[in-house]
């Protein structure tokens, strides 16, 4: 942990540490900070970093300007922490476009701080712009790309099964219940995963937990074929399936504003 030598046993204090920080220096509030990735999905390995993630607002007089002000903070990177945040109206337009990682943002099960308006927010707004084919491309895009470019060869990192396998769920999940599919990967496993598939599944996630980042094994033929027939068939269904994205701005334009007179006085 080098110079965090002090929060070993308590890395959320760290954690919540750096959130007030990031207020404090760059005049925000911040609305909801969570983990993503790895150790939110329920796959990190020993030597994983923490990706934390926030949603933030500022004051009045930045969203009254003319220019075209940076919506975005990256905060940290190191060899624990990644910390980075959305400005509020940031979020808001990719929930417009029903961003499937601002939907993982506010269904994380590991939440470092957040507010009451974060979380009515969500409630009134998560409905209205899911779209099943935009989440469905981003989820079959992602599999795609991991398996090709990671599980093809003899010896592959196993963690990156789980970064292909992970998002096949999630298209069989928003295929079978037209919803933001879970973020934790035991989750999709109990519910959507085949029977005949967990054995082999259970069995190399208990392999990759106990292994490095960047440690590799051989390839589970079982597991190749299952991601290659399940990229063909989505490859299908995301080609044939109508838009369903939801073009009205009202909705949003209200929570913008409801938001920043809560804060922004």
């Amino acid at each position: 942990m080098m110079r965090y030598d002090n929060y070993k046993e308590n890395i959320e204090e760290l954690i919540l540490s750096k959130i007030r920080e990031i207020e404090e220096k760059e005049n925000i509030k911040v609305l909801h900070a969570i983990e993503s990735g790895s150790r939110a999905w329920g796959f990190a390995s020993p030597d994983s970093d923490y990706d934390v993630r926030f949603i933030y607002v500022r004051n009045k007089n930045f969203y009254l300007s003319l220019r075209e002000n940076k919506d975005f903070i990256d905060w940290e990177l190191n060899e624990v922490l990644d910390i980075n945040g959305w400005d509020l109206k940031k979020a808001l337009k990719h929930f417009h476009k029903s961003n499937a990682t601002l939907f993982e943002w506010s269904n994380s099960p590991i939440v470092y701080y957040t507010t009451d308006e974060w979380k009515e927010l969500y409630e009134r707004t998560a409905c209205k712009y899911f779209a099943c084919k935009s989440a469905l491309y981003h989820y079959y895009g992602t599999a795609k790309k991991n398996y090709y470019d990671y599980l093809c060869d003899d010896m592959v990192n196993y963690k990156k099964y789980f970064y292909v396998l992970r998002p096949i769920l999630a298209c069989k999940w928003i295929e079978e219940k037209k919803c933001p599919p879970p973020v934790l990967f035991d989750e999709l496993v109990n519910t959507v995963l085949e029977e005949d598939m967990k054995a082999a599944v259970e069995d190399l996630l208990a392999k990759k937990v106990k292994m490095s980042e960047s440690e590799k094994g051989p390839r589970v033929e079982a597991i190749n074929n299952y991601i290659e027939k399940k990229l063909e068939y989505y490859k299908s269904i995301v080609e044939t399936m109508d838009d369903d994205r939801n073009t009205d701005w009202d909705a949003l334009e209200e929570e913008f504003r409801w938001v920043l007179e809560r804060f922004c006085r």
